[in-house]
């Protein structure tokens, strides 16, 4: 068998295996949700409606639904660019009819590809704003907002992805048989360069960071900081109610440029005391290290895919296997970030479990700082609020959930209860 015939007959196995898993798990969690739609579970039924429960149930069923078109188009627009020809078709279209050649035939490659990549999704973005999200009474977007977003998206990709993508397709040129390693090095050192522009820089092209005001409140995180013996890079209130009514709060940044942000959707939600209360879990994930652990995890799963891509170069079949007869670095970047997804599926549960285990020890790090019950009730109004599923099915949470699942979580904090600091 020819190497081109081996790797479509593994690439076959690995979709079908992936498209096996992904149905099985979502058919279980269809039914564990329909299933216990008609109850509030024992735990959350003193404190969540019956009306608010069968919306979060639907409110999932529908996602899981829209998923599953999603998932279809992209398979069928998978086939069309690889078997069916579609990056062979591009490929010889901008050789022949444009007549691009080297660096700058790789760079437009690979921006044609994902701007029509975003055209083609953007029926399915619409769907999903306008419809999903406004049918359960998130979506707050207008048109203006979402044209102005992909804008703007659009110029941050020709200003700030171009010249890091053209970098590297440099040095896979002159750097010889080790550019992997440089092209890692260029790669992770824009990825902290991102880290520290996107709070006072990026973030604010899309939404208002106004500092928190001076208050009870303020004076309630400031005494929590303290206890905590957290330096303060400021406090922002960002007006996410602009876009949907989901409330979150987050830490970004880091040195000088960090900074704590809460959506005022959570503001208007929570009380002070379980605003405290969730502020202290996101202290724990930076007591805990969480956020230096994830990104020297992503680091190193980025070297392992360079060094995996440097190899590949060298591996002619790669092109022939979908009738590319103009191999190129730009077309080897688009091969790799199209086949992968097929044969990493699986590292899905590990990096979930992971985040799991990271909630647990964020939250036993917020009960220990604060009021756990004040987080308890926290969580169970966020989970009211933004419809989130008290009944996921065990196994397909194990697999797609960041999160522990709303009854673990919340037995997990409840052994906390009486841990209280004043």
């Amino acid at each position: 068998m020819s190497p081109e015939h081996t790797f479509i007959l593994l690439l076959g196995i690995a979709i079908i295996t992936n498209l096996s898993v992904e149905g099985w798990l979502d058919q279980r969690h269809a039914h564990h949700i329909q299933s216990h739609r008609a109850e509030v579970p024992p735990r959350f039924a003193d404190t969540i409606l019956l009306e608010a429960h069968q919306k979060a149930a639907d409110y999932t069923l529908a996602k899981l639904h829209l998923g599953h078109w999603s998932g279809a188009f992209g398979l069928l627009l998978f086939g069309i660019w690889t078997i069916g020809g579609g990056l062979a078709w591009l490929d010889n279209l901008l050789h022949h009819t444009f007549a691009l050649t080297g660096l700058s035939f790789s760079i437009v490659l690979l921006l044609s590809f994902t701007l029509i990549g975003a055209l083609l999704d953007l029926p399915l973005s619409l769907y999903r704003t306008f419809r999903l999200e406004r049918r359960f009474g998130f979506n707050r977007t207008t048109p203006s907002t979402f044209i102005g977003d992909m804008l703007k998206q659009a110029a941050l990709l020709l200003v700030l992805g171009t010249p890091i993508i053209a970098l590297i397709l440099w040095l896979m040129k002159i750097a010889g048989a080790w550019w992997w390693l440089e092209a890692w090095l260029a790669w992770s050192g824009f990825s902290l360069l991102m880290l520290w522009l996107y709070p006072a820089i990026i973030a604010p092209l899309f939404n208002k960071f106004s500092p928190m005001e001076d208050g009870a409140l303020k004076h309630r995180i400031g005494q929590l900081l303290a206890r905590c013996n957290f330096a303060n890079g400021g406090l922002f209130v960002m007006d996410g109610s602009r876009r949907s009514a989901h409330g979150n709060a987050y830490f970004t940044g880091f040195g000088r440029s960090r900074r704590i942000v809460f959506f005022d959707t959570l503001l208007a939600q929570l009380t002070p005391e379980q605003i405290e209360a969730v502020l202290a879990h996101e202290l724990g994930h930076f007591k805990r290290r969480h956020i230096i652990k994830r990104i020297a995890l992503s680091l190193v799963m980025a070297l392992t895919g360079f060094a995996l891509l440097g190899w590949l170069a060298q591996q002619p079949w790669l092109f022939t296997s979908f009738g590319i007869n103009h191999p190129s670095d730009g077309m080897l970047l688009l091969l790799f970030m199209l086949l992968l997804p097929w044969f990493t599926f699986w590292l899905t549960p590990l990096m979930n479990l992971l985040s799991r285990r990271h909630e647990f020890e964020a939250d036993s790090y917020a009960a220990k700082h604060s009021d756990a019950n004040q987080l308890i009730t926290a969580l169970v109004s966020m989970y009211a609020e933004n419809a989130a599923t008290l009944t996921p099915d065990p196994w397909w949470s194990a697999w797609h959930d960041s999160h522990p699942p709303a009854p673990v979580r919340i037995a997990h904090l409840s052994s906390y209860q009486k841990v209280i600091v004043n």
